[in-house]
């Protein structure tokens, strides 16, 4: 089959099913539509006729696309007539989700499967009334039981409609933690003279960056000379201190004896007297 023949079959699919439809389902189903038909269609065709559906339908003529959301190929409308549509579907789509809420969700999908107490480990506060607007909005739904921890307590995961409401196709797509603390880092800004258009403001600030510097050689300088004078000091008392030698009591000296000592002429051990 020629592909301008597979896409309204595959529009009409997409288009009635209750479901988001796989490339897989879609060839399963036009199959067995034309089961009559000796040549299949392959996969390749019809992610090829799918393709061009979605670029027909990304043209601002249409209110609706063609998106791969929910684990499936789905007209979806544009996020443009969101509120028009939310008047339709009543409050339940205005209202947002609360802080608590999101900050709970956000746990699930990176977390999952996971406990209502493990939640709590990581909030720090008890989540059960965040927990159940989640399953009321069928955001998350209960996955089973935790069989390896004491009473077996239930697991949480995010559900189709978590997809759904979020736009993405699978868990995968979801933004990397990276990715969203690298968007939040802000680098500094370096301001310069140079920048300024106004003159008398540049020289304000290189006149000020100069006494800054110079203050700064100044301190350095000082530093210096405060570390020498403290070495040179130090020196000075080295030398000072006898480096050997007996000690001497001044009390113990008898002044006659040294006297003698002084007036004592040296011998001569060559010529003795």
């Amino acid at each position: 089959m020629e592909l301008s023949e597979i896409i309204p079959h595959i529009e009409v699919l997409i288009f009635a099913s209750e479901k988001p439809l796989t490339s897989l389902d879609i060839v399963e189903l036009i199959n067995n539509s034309f089961a009559f038909l000796e040549e299949r269609v392959s996969l390749d065709q019809i992610e090829s006729a799918v393709e061009g559906i979605r670029e027909k339908y990304q043209s601002e003529f249409y209110p609706f696309e063609v998106r791969e959301s929910g684990g499936g190929w789905q007209f979806l409308t544009k996020k443009d007539f969101h509120k028009t549509i939310a008047q339709l579907n009543g409050d339940k789509y205005l209202k947002r989700l609360s802080n608590a809420a999101l900050e709970t969700l956000a746990i699930i999908a990176y977390k999952q499967p996971i406990t209502k107490g493990e939640i709590e480990a990581i909030r720090g506060v008890n989540t059960d009334y965040s927990i159940q607007k989640l399953l009321e909005k069928e955001l998350v739904l209960i996955s089973g039981r935790n069989e390896l921890l004491p009473g077996k307590p239930l697991v949480y995961a995010t559900s189709k409609t978590f997809m759904d409401y979020f736009g993405i196709n699978n868990t995968a797509d979801l933004p990397k933690i990276k990715e969203v603390l690298a968007e939040q880092i802000v680098e500094g800004t370096i301001i310069k003279p140079e920048d300024f258009t106004d003159q008398p403001v540049a020289n304000a600030i290189a006149t000020t960056i100069e006494e800054e510097e110079t203050v700064a050689e100044h301190n350095a300088l000082e530093a210096e000379i405060t570390a020498y004078e403290e070495d040179a000091a130090a020196s000075v008392e080295q030398e000072a201190v006898p480096t050997g030698g007996a000690n001497i009591d001044p009390e113990n000296i008898d002044p006659e004896a040294t006297q003698n000592d002084l007036n004592e002429e040296p011998i001569d051990e060559k010529h003795p007297e």
